[in-house]
Parts: structure tokens; sequence; C-alpha cells
């Protein structure tokens, strides 16, 4: 059977396993709130399955809420009222793992609630390892990483090219934007101040390692501009405000590629993540009904492939790789853009999820305080 006509095949399954479940329970409400993150990744997920969930579904609107940074507040805060106005949110590994921890969003079973592969393969097989938490289920990888303007390296110095480069002032001077959260800064100044890589959460569990993170990262803090939103960065090498920055590698992508801008990307030590769904938890069951009749169709194998013609994000299932093709206005091959390309792919660091879901909080707060001092 051709690669076709699986898929066409597999559709047809998925649309009538989903109808199944909307009859078994109740009817579908016809409007949905998604959150996620704004911006180019947005988009992609508008263009790759939203639209094309809406030209199936006429009667069915969808709004988008740009409040994933502030998901798992903002879903305390509605379940404490009994008032969860939204009924599918983008979020981070390490958040998803609070919220199901928490009981704010619903547990998932994969092989039922999710589409498989092409081949037959399971979803839960087909999203693998990546699957970190029971009420998680992963669409991209993603990798937060920097930039640097081409323009602005010194006369006679190679371009930065490794993780310390950024702690660097002498060699390269001038400004660097990184996000305003303890996050991959913390295990870029550990790793910049001798620590290795395997022993990096070891130490940085500790009060010791915090204060040793948080000192590295004083060395620069006078030429620190701080970012909250993923567009920040982009917009400051834009305009020349900054020499290097820290930003999702799909933003960078943007900048690069669909704007022309003098920016190059710096792969070392970036640090990868994953980015995904989780389902409110007591949604009404007609809102829970039309969420995962939506969450079937937006996971499967080909719309996280045709996810990839938009943003240089690696789709999550393993059948959806081989289906990554070129960029849908570029027309550029998309594969070497991933972070999980080869070239890419030499020195990265695995974020660990359940230290940041378990430490998130207490270091956090003492990230703030040291900005304030």
């Amino acid at each position: 059977m051709t690669l076709k006509k699986i898929l066409t095949a597999t559709t047809a399954l998925t649309m009538a396993a989903t109808g199944a479940y909307a009859e078994s329970h109740g009817n579908m409400a016809n409007e949905m709130t998604l959150v996620s993150w704004g911006g180019a990744y947005q988009t992609s997920q508008q263009k790759a399955y939203l639209e094309p969930y809406l030209e199936m579904h006429p009667d069915v609107s969808a709004v988008w809420d740009e409040s994933s940074a502030e998901a798992v507040a903002k879903l305390r805060a509605m379940s404490e009222t009994g008032n969860v106005t939204w009924d599918l949110v983008d979020v981070t590994a390490a958040s998803a793992i609070r919220l199901c921890d928490e009981g704010l969003a619903m547990e998932i079973d994969p092989d039922e609630d999710l589409a498989a592969a092409p081949d037959g393969t399971s979803a839960e097989d087909d999203f693998g390892d990546l699957m970190v938490s029971d009420c998680f289920i992963p669409q991209i990888v993603y990798s937060t990483t920097f930039g640097y303007r081409t323009d602005m390296v010194p006369e006679g110095a190679e371009p930065p090219s490794e993780i310390c480069d950024v702690f660097d002032l002498e060699t390269y001077p001038g400004k660097r934007a990184l996000e305003k959260r303890p996050i991959n800064n913390m295990e870029w100044a550990l790793l910049c101040d001798g620590v290795a890589k395997d022993d990096v959460y070891d130490v940085l569990e500790t009060e010791e390692g915090q204060d040793q993170a948080l000192a590295k990262l004083g060395t620069i803090k006078d030429q620190v501009v701080w970012w909250n939103a993923g567009a920040d960065t982009p917009q400051l090498l834009a305009d020349g405000e900054v020499f290097m920055g820290s930003t999702y590698n799909g933003r960078l992508f943007s900048a690069i590629e669909e704007q022309d801008q003098p920016i190059a990307m710096m792969w070392d030590a970036q640090v990868f993540d994953l980015d995904g769904w989780v389902v409110p938890a007591d949604l009404p069951e007609d809102r829970k009904a039309r969420v995962m009749d939506f969450l079937k169709f937006a996971t499967d194998t080909q719309r996280l492939a045709d996810q990839a013609k938009y943003i240089s994000y690696g789709p999550a299932r393993q059948s959806s790789a081989p289906l990554v093709g070129k960029h849908a206005d570029l027309g550029i091959d998309m594969a070497p853009h991933m972070p999980t390309d080869p070239a890419n792919a030499q020195n990265t660091f695995l974020y660990n999820y359940e230290f940041w879901a378990d430490y998130r909080d207490d270091i956090d707060a003492k990230f703030q305080a040291w900005l304030t001092q």
C-alpha cells in the first residue's frame, strides 16, 4: 500500500473513531478556546491543524488565548473559582507535569484518545519517551539557543560558536538578551563555571550550586537585557540593541530565513525541550468531547509533519519525521533547520523535567530576588 493510501486510510479511521467518541459522549460543543504562545509557533498551529479542522467542521469556531506563559497560575485560579474557560492548553513538559500532579489536567490514554501511526504503530509507541506525563500530549521538540548579529562580531574575532562565549565580554562585548527566569540560564552558567554536564542538576539542587550559578550570571548581569516573551530577542537583535541573545530556535529561524535579518544561530549547548497539549480537568462533557475530537486530529502523524512546514521545530511523533518537507512559503528544506538535525545537535543539553517540576517555585523566587539586588 502506498504512503498516500495509508494516510488516507488512517485519516478515515481517525474520523470514524472520533465520531464514535462524540456519539458515545453526547453532543459536542461548537466553540473552543485554545491557549498558546502567540507568534510564529501559534501561526504554525493555526495553519497545520486548526484551519483544516475548522474546514472539516464549519459549525465550529475557535479562539486563541496567548497566555501559555502563565498557564499554571491561571489554571490554578480557574480551578479555585470553578470557572475553567480554557478547553486546550499548550504548555512545556515541565508545566504539564506540575498541572498533572496538582490534578489540574486530565489524564490521557494515548492508545484510546490519540490516533495510531499510518503503519498501525500505537500512539504510545510512536511518541515513545517523549510522553513524559500521563496528562501530556507532545507536539514538538524545540530548543532554546542563541542568535547573534553577524555584523556586530568584533573585527578580527571568530563568530561566537560556544555557549561560554556568552560570558566572554572581553572577546564579545555588547549586550546579551536572557530570559527573565532561572531555567536554562542557571544550567548554562554552571556549564561555563566548570561543572560537568552530567553533574549540573546535582549541583543545582543545592543552595551552594544555586549561588554558584547566580554568581556566574552576575559576571554579565550589567550587560543583560531580560526578556519575557519569545518575540523579544529577535526584535532586540533586529534593532541592534543586543549582540547576542537566547530564544526559541523557531523564533530565530523566522528572523533569519523569513525576515532576512543579519542574524546567525549558535547551536552549542542548545537546551532541548518539549511542548504539547494538556486538557484542563473537569471540563463539561460537551466541551470535553469537542476538544478530544480536535486533539485526536491535531496530533496525528500528518498534522505534526505539516506543522514543520511553517516552523523549525521537530515533530514529536517518530512517524512524522520522514514526512517533513519544504517550508510552505520559502520552499527550503526544513530538516537542516531542525534542532534535532545531526549537524545542529553535536552538543546538546537535555532539560530535566522532573527537576524543574520539583524545584521551579523555590529557585524562581531566589532568582527573582537576585534580579533586584
